[in-house]
């Protein structure tokens, strides 16, 4: 699945963009299906494919993932999905909303 597509790319602020902001919005949300593991997109670097975002795995934190890593991930014919239904929002309205 192509997890990034033009349309989004076109929305999604470079990395960085929203470093010291105290509100700071959540663009799309990528999650596995098989397991509890789920990524929250609030920047992108359009040449390296890499995003910077909030992550719920083993524990929740910031991090930077690949785009081309996650598209990678084959389990039994399943990967990495896009919640085409998510809006974007701010990070405290879901995470507040999440626990």
């Amino acid at each position: 699945m192509q997890l990034i597509t033009k349309e989004l790319e076109k929305i999604l602020p470079p990395l960085y963009a929203q470093d010291g902001k105290k509100e700071k919005t959540v663009y799309a949300k990528l999650f596995c299906p098989w397991n509890n593991w789920t990524w929250y997109i609030l920047e992108y670097s359009h040449e390296e494919k890499v995003c910077f975002g909030y992550v719920i795995g083993q524990d929740s934190e910031y991090g930077y993932f690949s785009i081309p890593e996650l598209e990678s991930i084959n389990y039994r014919g399943l990967g990495i999905e896009r919640d085409f239904n998510f809006q974007p929002c701010k990070l405290s309205e879901l995470i507040k909303n999440k626990y």
